[in-house]
């Protein structure tokens, strides 16, 4: 198991951007395919991004390719995800997700969650 913490979340303008970051504490950081997951208003917990052990292979969710970028610093611990072009839509309670398995991760299946952060985007 591994502790994360999410910070960035906000109040942001439709068209801005926002940088979410997700500090990792606890066993071997390399070890674990990383995501992000959002819940927005009255909606089920949704699939975002995620990305492999060494950042080179990255996963997203049709609604938000071109616009999110995921990627982690291994020497810092920490996984990023860099959120352009926000739109009201993107209104979500946004949590951080570990697994050491890629498919489990992708499909909600997460072994490590964090407590989530408030992004709130007005039109």
């Amino acid at each position: 198991q591994v502790q994360l913490v999410e910070s960035g979340g906000g109040l942001a303008q439709a068209g801005g951007s926002l940088r979410l970051s997700c500090a990792v504490s606890g066993r071997a950081f390399r070890d674990y395919v990383m995501g992000w997951f959002r819940r927005p208003p009255g909606k089920e917990r949704e699939f975002v991004a995620a990305v492999n052990w060494n950042g080179d292979t990255t996963y997203y969710a049709d609604s938000v390719k071109g616009r999110f970028t995921i990627s982690r610093g291994n020497a810092k611990n920490t996984v990023y995800l860099q959120m352009n072009s926000l739109s009201v839509e993107d209104t979500a309670v946004y949590y951080c997700a570990a697994d050491t398995i890629a498919y489990n991760l992708r499909n909600g299946k997460v072994g490590s969650w964090g407590q989530g952060t408030q992004v709130t985007v007005s039109s």
